[in-house]
């Protein structure tokens, strides 16, 4: 009898895999749902599939070259910094991603983090609780029209953040190496330097990919530029921002209060020194959630990898060019 080929997820902590089911039932692919952790995880689990999905789990070049029938890996999210491109490619592996599920979702949390921030919620709550009805541990407190946000990277969630918060009444600017700075963006956001962006927020909301270029961009050196007291939001990638210095920033007062939801170490350790501050409002990677972004990630993430096996174009392959130009080369070559 002939055996359906099989696609598998490597990890996923959604709890039912339903509709990912339903789409490669129909393609005529066997799912296979694994709980994979290492490389050895995904390797063991992955032998002869002829496409992966995968959360958290990492596909190295190891886990690739022990993988040749393999022909795409889709990512439940936007990053890839769990998946070795470059290896990928060079093996004729499509590597995908579902880049816009969450605009509007990791957005309206990025604006939720800023707002709290701004009216000084993390610390009138907790002092609260503890019966003390004091402002002074949260003030001083501004006027959203009195405050400049200033948000680091300008895609689109960047974009949508800023959108969000003029509506608010707060002034925005922005640095992302897309746009010049003194050209304002289509979305009306005006773009600065990246030191004129640390340097002139009130509040700094980050929206950046974690890539070589973007680890720890946020460090000592930047909290040095920034005013004395900023507040700073992450709903990005938490290695764009070195804790150790978030930790000090913090401690000296340089930083007033963070709203994070992403962790150089996720889940956040019940020993991080970041528990030990009241100003800082901390939430579980949870920015990209709602339901409709839930269903919506899941059925691209698994039409993605589906539509590579089946030969079609796939328009969130973030290798894709690469992959064209290493078929030019073997026709080429041929």
């Amino acid at each position: 009898m002939h055996q359906a080929p099989t696609v598998v997820i490597t990890d996923c902590d959604h709890g039912s895999t339903d509709i990912e089911r339903a789409l490669a039932r129909e393609a005529g692919y066997e799912l296979v749902v694994a709980h994979c952790a290492s490389e050895a995880d995904v390797i063991a689990a992955a032998r002869g599939a002829a496409a992966i999905l995968t959360q958290y789990a990492p596909v190295s070049a190891a886990v690739l070259s022990a993988l040749p029938g393999l022909r795409a890996v889709g990512r439940y999210g936007v990053g890839v910094d769990t998946v070795d491109v470059d290896a990928a490619t060079s093996r004729g592996v499509a590597v995908c991603n579902v880049p816009d599920y969450g605009t509007e979702d990791v957005s309206d949390h990025a604006i939720a983090h800023i707002v709290a921030l701004l009216r000084g919620l993390p610390t009138l709550d907790k002092g609260l609780r503890r019966g003390v009805s004091d402002l002074g541990p949260a003030q001083p407190l501004h006027r959203f029209s009195a405050t400049t946000l200033g948000l680091y990277g300008l895609g689109l969630i960047g974009e949508a953040t800023a959108r969000k918060a003029r509506g608010l009444g707060l002034q925005t600017i922005g640095s992302d190496p897309r746009f010049s700075p003194g050209e304002t963006t289509p979305d009306g956001t005006l773009v600065v330097t990246p030191e004129g962006l640390l340097e002139q927020s009130d509040i700094l909301s980050l929206h950046l990919p974690l890539i070589p270029q973007t680890k720890h961009l946020i460090d000592d050196a930047a909290f040095a530029r920034m005013k004395h007291g900023i507040k700073i939001v992450n709903t990005c990638r938490g290695g764009v921002m070195d804790t150790a210095a978030l930790v000090r920033a913090l401690g000296a007062g340089v930083v007033s209060a963070a709203g994070l939801d992403v962790f150089e170490e996720e889940p956040l350790p019940l020993t991080s020194e970041l528990l030990g501050f009241e100003q800082v409002l901390l939430t579980p990677h949870a920015a990209w959630y709602s339901e409709e972004s839930f269903s919506e990630l899941k059925r691209r993430a698994m039409q993605n990898i589906l539509d590579v096996c089946a030969g079609r174009e796939v328009r969130n392959t973030v290798n894709a060019g690469a992959l064209a130009t290493r078929a030019s080369e073997e026709r080429a070559d041929v």
